[in-house]
């Protein structure tokens, strides 16, 4: 063997050892793991089906966990003063509407009212009293006015009498004594009507001055009057009693104790409850009223509620805070904001529910 011949046979068995071709290796390991490979490949369809059937499903949805139960509570508190002398109400009862939660010590106001009462009595009978004495006044000045027509006419019959004595005294037929006479009685006549008619001015304006004094008496009564009427209110809210039906919640009233006007003695949850939702306002581009919610309570896992959206607040919650954000002023950075939405139950649920439970509502929106 040559050389040449030599040197050309090592070309060749390096070129024999030389390592496959990418392309082999893949085709060699997908032979060899077939199968794992269509697994995985079913796996990885299934998954992706899967999750396109989830985002179809879910699109259809809003939730949120930023919501809980929601009541109009009230807060008894007396609008009198004085020491609390009961109270039949225990933590947590139920009571209906018009119960009574705590009563105050009446008896300053019972006196009260009782002053109240005697004052208005006073008053109507010296508003009869005027009364009476105005139509003896009107009866006086109708006998005054009588008694200036009846000296208008003795007053015109003495003017005849005298003008008659004094034609006969100038013919000569009648006596100067019977003319003097009747000149006096003239005068006396006179005399006689400018008394009635000063009768009739007095009484008349005596009867002015009683029909004054009557309304000052009518005004009397009625101030007596609302001065009885705020006796008796004050009396009546010696008693608290509960203006809805509901529960008895964070007592603080205790027999002995001082009560004093806008004192919070107890609070009273109502039956009527709800949910507020806080969603994002990006969830709210197809939540309408009327679609219908699965409520999930936190304190009662694995059941759900049925219930449907009431409405929407016309504002995210940030607008009605205590201490708005003031947008026009510094950096800005936008945030996602949260707008209330009223959800009501269908069915008010036979549990102990209260403000301030965690729930999360879901919103069929499609």
């Amino acid at each position: 063997m040559t050389p040449d011949d030599a040197a050309r046979t090592d070309t060749e068995a390096g070129e024999d050892r030389k390592p496959a071709a990418p392309e082999e290796d893949r085709r060699g390991f997908l032979a060899r793991h077939a199968r794992a490979v269509l697994i995985g490949g079913i796996a990885a369809v299934v998954m992706l089906a899967g999750a396109v059937g989830w985002w179809l499903h879910a699109r259809n949805y809003e939730s949120t966990d930023d919501a809980f139960i929601d009541a109009r509570s009230v807060s008894i508190s007396p609008q009198v003063s004085g020491a609390i002398v009961d109270v039949p109400v225990t933590d947590n009862q139920l009571v209906e509407a018009g119960a009574v939660l705590a009563r105050i010590d009446d008896r300053d106001y019972a006196a009260a009212l009782a002053q109240a009462r005697a004052k208005a009595d006073q008053s109507q009978a010296d508003i009869a009293n005027f009364a009476a004495q105005i139509e003896a006044q009107q009866a006086r000045l109708d006998q005054a006015r009588v008694q200036v027509t009846a000296a208008q006419a003795a007053l015109q019959f003495a003017q005849d009498e005298n003008q008659r004595a004094q034609d006969l005294v100038k013919t000569g037929a009648g006596t100067q004594q019977r003319a003097d006479q009747a000149g006096t009685d003239l005068r006396q006549r006179q005399a006689d009507l400018d008394s009635a008619r000063s009768g009739q001015t007095s009484a008349d304006k005596q009867l002015g001055v009683l029909r004054a004094q009557a309304q000052g008496a009518a005004a009397a009564l009625e101030q007596a009057q609302a001065s009885l009427l705020q006796a008796q209110a004050n009396q009546d809210r010696t008693v608290l009693t509960s203006p809805v039906a509901g529960r008895v919640a964070k007592l603080s009233a205790a027999n002995g104790a001082y009560a004093s006007p806008g004192q919070s003695l107890m609070m009273l949850v109502p039956r009527e409850i709800w949910v507020t939702a806080n969603f994002k306002e990006t969830q709210l581009d197809l939540m309408r009223a009327g679609q219908p919610v699965s409520i999930s309570i936190d304190a009662y896992p694995g059941r759900d509620f049925p219930g449907h959206v009431d409405s929407q607040q016309f504002g995210s919650g940030t607008a009605f805070a205590l201490l708005p954000a003031e947008n026009a002023t510094g950096n800005y950075v936008k945030v996602v904001q949260r707008v209330p939405v009223k959800i009501v139950f269908d069915q008010l649920p036979d549990l102990p529910l209260g403000p301030g439970m965690s729930v999360v509502p879901t919103v069929t929106v499609r």
